[in-house]
């Protein structure tokens, strides 16, 4: 599949996906690998930037997104995504017990960010139907419904990749490689 998504850089991608490039590149300090793949269609690539944007300025601390975003990026078997959000979950000195954890899909010692794992994983797994109750023990720790409906922005921003990534078999940038899960 991966001679159809080819990774592409400034130069390479299609004119409507260099400007975004080069403002990506400028962002980061790197040509990340999933939007070098992803520049294959410019539609793609801004609609996840704008929704990552859009998730960056959700209610959730940093930490709080890494968690909604590992643990997303976990259950959907999303190897590039874990390690990247690893890495992100180490730049906000996230404890590296809670990291690993959230990257294994296993509970986090914390109540909140349990609670929040938990109820991120509940509705990727069930669809967003939840059962009785599940929404008032989300609550019941100090979250608000706003953070419920931002856990639904984080699914759409993280479905976007996690897919996409499978699809294009995209290969785990340099900076990430240490954070890859191990097979």
């Amino acid at each position: 599949m991966t001679d159809h998504f080819p990774l592409h850089n400034r130069d390479s991608a299609p004119d409507d996906s260099k400007g975004v490039l080069a403002a990506m590149q400028n962002k980061f300090g790197f040509d990340l690998n999933l939007f070098g793949k992803m520049a294959t269609s410019s539609k793609t690539l801004k609609a996840y930037i704008g929704v990552n944007e859009i998730f960056a300025r959700s209610s959730f601390s940093p930490i709080e997104q890494q968690i909604v975003l590992l643990t997303i990026s976990q259950y959907n078997g999303c190897d590039y995504c874990v390690a990247a959000h690893t890495t992100g979950a180490q730049m906000q000195s996230m404890p590296e017990s809670t990291i690993r954890a959230a990257a294994a899909g296993e509970p986090i010692v914390s109540v909140e960010l349990e609670a929040l794992r938990q109820f991120t994983r509940k509705m990727v797994d069930q669809r967003g139907v939840l059962k009785e109750g599940e929404l008032e023990e989300f609550l019941t720790v100090g979250y608000t419904p706003e953070n419920a409906l931002e856990v639904i922005t984080g699914i759409a921003l993280k479905t976007i990749s996690n897919y996409a990534n499978h699809l294009m078999d995209t290969p785990i940038d340099e900076a990430f490689k240490d954070n890859a899960p191990k097979a």
